[in-house]
């Protein structure tokens, strides 16, 4: 059973309408939630997006705050946002990632809060840099803000994985060493980016014993203006938080284990698309060698290749024989793929 103490903020990604609020609101009573969370303001990489309704959902979230007891929450990214949110009534609000990875902006913020009594989430940088979320902190510390709470939403990257942005745990773990007393809580909507892996990334939260959750919540996520993969419904909310568990050790261990094949999965599966792109390279060369009376193997090319390639493995600090029995894998179905080129036999062909 779930800790009384754990800090539980849900709530749709963005304020579209007061009739969204308060359906959401309304089949949450039943949940002890700290906050109620909705984007007014929303930063979107694109222009023409849906970029939040802006000051005219303060109201609607002030309303919700009355109807229902709860403390409501949106993000800030300017001291006009500062004034608006604390002239609704507004106690808390959060700091977005993007927000974080700016030091001027951090500041601007602080400095817009000095003298109240607000609670601040922060939230981590868009990139892996622990130094800027320490550093946001740290400004809002100085600025005499006192009720400050960590966000943990992952990290943005190029690279398919499984989740919308990597966990990389090691880095709330890290900043719980800076700042002992600092509470971290869990946004497992946007590490996730799909609905079906929040209960997972939620778990793993539990798991590693942060202070809570901050979970993305709609009435219909399929109809969502933003973020609707990610977004849950009311009912698969408070059916997230009646099966999350306080786990043994041994069943962590197992789960990790399962995670981390999973990860060796997608992997794999990226190695193998690596290869795909390679050889496509590998035919246009076959052509071009064709079409130039080139000799298929070149000795010097041969052994320049081979040395590059030891020598990222030696910085990958991977084993100079495995390498070396990897790269004259690669190279010999290269030397297939062109001869069959220079046979005019197409390298799909079965006979080949």
């Amino acid at each position: 059973m779930l800790s009384s103490d754990l800090k539980i903020i849900a709530g749709p990604c963005s304020a579209e309408s007061y009739e969204q609020l308060r359906a959401v609101a309304k089949q949450l009573e039943s949940v002890n939630l700290f906050a109620f969370r909705a984007g007014v303001w929303k930063p979107r990489t694109h222009p023409g997006e849906f970029e939040g309704m802006g000051s005219i959902a303060l109201a609607w979230m002030r309303d919700i705050q009355a109807e229902f007891g709860l403390n409501v929450l949106t993000e800030v990214a300017n001291s006009f946002h500062i004034e608006s949110v604390l002239a609704h009534g507004f106690k808390l609000m959060w700091i977005g990632a993007r927000t974080t990875s700016n030091p001027f902006s951090v500041q601007e913020l602080a400095d817009s809060l000095k003298g109240t009594n607000a609670t601040v989430l922060i939230k981590n940088p868009t990139n892996p840099d622990l130094k800027l979320w320490v550093g946001g902190i740290e400004r809002l510390y100085k600025a005499g803000i006192k009720k400050v709470i960590a966000v943990h939403r992952g990290f943005s990257t190029y690279e398919k994985q499984k989740y919308r942005n990597l966990p990389n745990w090691q880095i709330p773990i890290a900043l719980r060493t800076e700042f002992p007393d600092l509470e971290i809580i869990c946004d497992p909507s946007h590490i996730s980016g799909l609905a079906n892996n929040v209960f997972e990334v939620s778990q793993k939260a539990i798991d590693l014993k942060f202070d809570g959750l901050m979970v993305e919540v709609h009435p219909e996520p399929s109809n969502a203006k933003t973020d609707a993969k990610q977004q849950i419904t009311p009912e698969e909310f408070k059916h997230l938080l009646i099966n999350l568990k306080i786990r043994s050790r041994q069943a962590i261990d197992q789960e990790e284990i399962r995670e981390l094949r999973a990860n060796i999965a997608i992997l794999d599966q990226q190695i193998i698309e690596v290869f795909a792109k390679r050889m496509d390279l590998v035919e246009q060369i076959g052509n071009y060698k064709k079409r130039n009376h080139i000799a298929i193997f070149q000795p010097n090319q041969w052994e320049d290749a081979l040395a590059k390639f030891l020598k990222f493995s030696e910085d990958a600090e991977l084993s100079q024989e495995f390498a070396k029995e990897v790269f004259k894998l690669i190279h010999q179905e290269s030397i297939d793929i062109q001869s069959r080129i220079f046979r005019n036999v197409e390298s799909s062909d079965p006979a080949s």
